[in-house]
């Protein structure tokens, strides 16, 4: 299966090409070459799928890894080294087909949705760049090849955040990112370094062969302020996987990141990038498991508390990207949760799983109401849902598809996320209560806030800008025109239709099948006692929405309003940008910064300009004595040989 290489290569040549040559040609040309470039990329990804699942990938009823090239880039030691190769088993051949669909669908999306923008052929560079560093992630054979392109991730979501580069805001967000990315994977490199130096390789076959046994032997005994030496290898790697996938409290970079074009954010923002952490604990999961099953545990209350905090924050705000975004936080925490409470083996796995299928099927109704509402915006040149309402009668394929996708992540049967989020219910129901219980309300809050959503879309009276009620047949623009709202061009409803189809079907794959903790199929079956529950919940939270924003109503005011201070605080994300800022600028920057500055400048800087000061001060006396007067040389050598042979005649 060498030919799987092309799918990391493809993208790269790519973004050479469109980087160095596509502003020599038209728009729509370059944007074209990248298209069919990614789609030549998910042909090969469903045909290794194919080949691996339906071939070569079992071998005595288990799957088995695959590893078709890989070759030694950096040696340090005789063991330590760094090699750069190609895995293929079944969370990183599912991860092949999850990246180059969404990717295909956005490249295809963007050719009606970026149509007449400025650096048209420098976007779909970025896009190939992503899509590259992202593929290289998924495959690496090793931990450190997983870090250089998961930093590669972070250059080229910069790239891409920032796309806007004369806006303040998202330049902003775009350092946003990076900075608090960059923050978390200083954590993710140190727990790398702990955890070769004591294992003294970085290859992910050695680390989790056997129950990870290289791992438990090599960290047996060491302890560092009260936990282990590998807890503190894997806690501080969780760090970096926590940036990613923006885990409490290095959430606050993925809602402003939103400043990117709304493409942008369903490929790296909804589908791949941000559950690259998830993929990071699930590579690692029986290093997690047998050698710190503390973490594990640890990634489990945070994954709980983050997906009630980010659904929490999404009822209440009123742009339509930033909901989406708090509630992939909030789902990116469901995967994670699976991970935590999850076992290994057989249904103790199910967490594993669970959270696997629930990455798989999140990515394409995810991506599908990013897209959805880039389709609205395209529409309403607005991203506020007080300029919004109506749309259903003007944009009927975008409002069907939209309302797919909200089926799906409410969890009603039989879209996909009813099977993939109810496996997770159905983990923490059997092994944590409290978390099984705040999963369960998180449930109810996500099918509210997503039909909050939809509702005030598509069928709620259709509103000016300011929030004003528009009784005509015409939205009111931003710059103040009417104009009819029309649905998107075939190369933005493409997309939303066969991603809509993925959002129906993919639940009913049987994933237990395919991918399991210990790489060996095993069945499973719906629990009906957590899923009753599951849709009650969900059904409750829709009607609740219907009955509050179906039509123009008063009350969503009145409750906001007896709420008072707690939603305010939601409102303003419980402020945690502002805690950020204080913690930075006056904790980080005045109590930690400017004593290091005052050490470097007067301690540092003293010492150097002291020496440099007895230095001159000292050539400036001595300077003289290299005058290049002869009669002064005579002079002083005469003198000192008088001076030599009285002391040998005193002597």
């Amino acid at each position: 299966m060498e030919y799987s290489l092309f799918i990391v290569v493809i993208p790269f040549l790519l973004f050479l090409f469109l980087g160095l040559l596509g502003t020599k040609l038209k728009s729509i040309v370059a944007g074209i070459i990248g298209t069919i470039g990614m789609g030549i990329c998910a042909v090969l990804a469903y045909t290794v799928a194919y080949q691996y699942f339906f071939g070569i990938g079992k071998t005595n009823g288990e799957w088995v890894k695959q590893i078709p090239l890989n070759f030694e880039w950096l040696r340090f030691t005789e063991n330590l080294h760094i090699d750069l190769g190609v895995l293929l088993d079944p969370i990183s051949v599912m991860m092949l087909v999850v990246i180059t669909t969404v990717s295909l669908m956005v490249h295809i999306y963007s050719l009606g949705y970026m149509k007449g923008e400025t650096g048209f052929q420098r976007y779909y560079a970025f896009l190939s760049l992503f899509s590259f560093s992202m593929l290289g992630l998924v495959v690496a054979t090793n931990i450190f090849q997983m870090y250089i392109f998961w930093e590669l991730v972070g250059v080229s979501s910069y790239s891409l955040i920032g796309f806007y580069y004369t806006k303040p805001s998202a330049v902003a967000a775009s350092k946003k990112a990076f900075i608090v990315t960059r923050f978390a994977d200083l954590g993710f490199l140190i727990g790398i370094l702990i955890l070769s130096f004591y294992t003294k390789t970085f290859d992910f076959g050695l680390l989790t062969a056997d129950h990870a046994s290289l791992v438990t032997t090599s960290f047996a005994g060491g302890t560092f302020m009260g936990l282990s030496i590998a807890t503190w290898a894997l806690a501080l790697i969780f760090m970096g996987g926590a940036g990613k996938s923006a885990m409490f409290p290095l959430h606050i970079w993925l809602p402003d990141a939103m400043e990117g074009p709304t493409p942008v954010s369903a490929l790296i923002h909804a589908a791949t990038m941000v559950v690259a952490g998830v993929y990071l604990v699930a590579r690692l999961f029986p290093v997690y498991i047998f050698a710190a099953p503390d973490v594990l545990e640890m990634i489990a209350f945070v994954g709980a508390f983050t997906a009630l905090f980010a659904a929490v924050i999404a009822i209440t705000q009123t742009d339509i990207k930033r909901v989406l975004a708090f509630s992939t936080i909030s789902q990116i925490a469901y995967m994670m949760v699976a991970l935590g409470v999850s076992g290994y083996g057989d249904h103790e796995g199910l967490g594993y799983m669970a959270s696997m299928f629930h990455l798989f099927t999140h990515a394409f109704f995810k991506a599908l109401l990013f897209l959805g509402a880039g389709s609205v915006i395209h529409a309403v040149h607005s991203n506020e849902m007080s300029a919004m309402g109506g749309l259903h009668k003007y944009m009927k394929i975008t409002s069907i598809t939209f309302f797919i996708a909200c089926l799906a992540i409410a969890g009603i049967p039989p879209f996909s996320g009813f099977f993939s989020k109810d496996e997770i219910l159905a983990a923490a129901f059997h092994h944590q209560p409290v978390i099984f219980w705040t999963l369960w309300v998180v449930a109810g809050l996500t099918a509210f806030y997503m039909f909050r959503l939809y509702f005030s879309i598509f069928w709620n009276t259709p509103k000016s800008p300011k929030g004003d009620l528009v009784h005509s047949a015409s939205l009111q623009g931003v710059g103040g025109e009417h104009h009819k709202p029309h649905e998107s061009p075939a190369p933005m409803t493409i997309p939303l239709i066969i991603l809509a189809v993925f959002s129906i079907f993919t639940g009913l794959i049987p994933f237990a099948d395919f991918i399991s903790s210990d790489n060996i199929p095993f069945h499973t079956h719906i629990d009906w006692t957590v899923a009753i529950m599951s849709i009650a919940v969900a059904v409750i939270g829709i009607t609740i929405a219907f009955m509050l924003y179906f039509k123009d109503s008063k009350q969503p005011a009145r409750i906001a309003q007896a709420m008072g201070g707690f939603y305010q605080a939601a409102l303003h994300k419980f402020y945690m940008d502002e805690i950020w800022m204080w913690v930075t600028q006056t904790v980080i920057f005045r109590y930690i910064c400017e004593p290091i500055k005052w050490f470097d400048r007067h301690i540092i800087d003293g010492s150097m300009n002291g020496l440099a000061w007895i230095t001159q001060k000292s050539s400036a006396g001595i300077k003289g004595l290299q005058s290049g007067k002869v009669q002064f040389y005579a002079w002083v050598f005469i003198f000192g040989s008088i001076v030599i042979a009285a002391l040998v005649l005193f002597l």
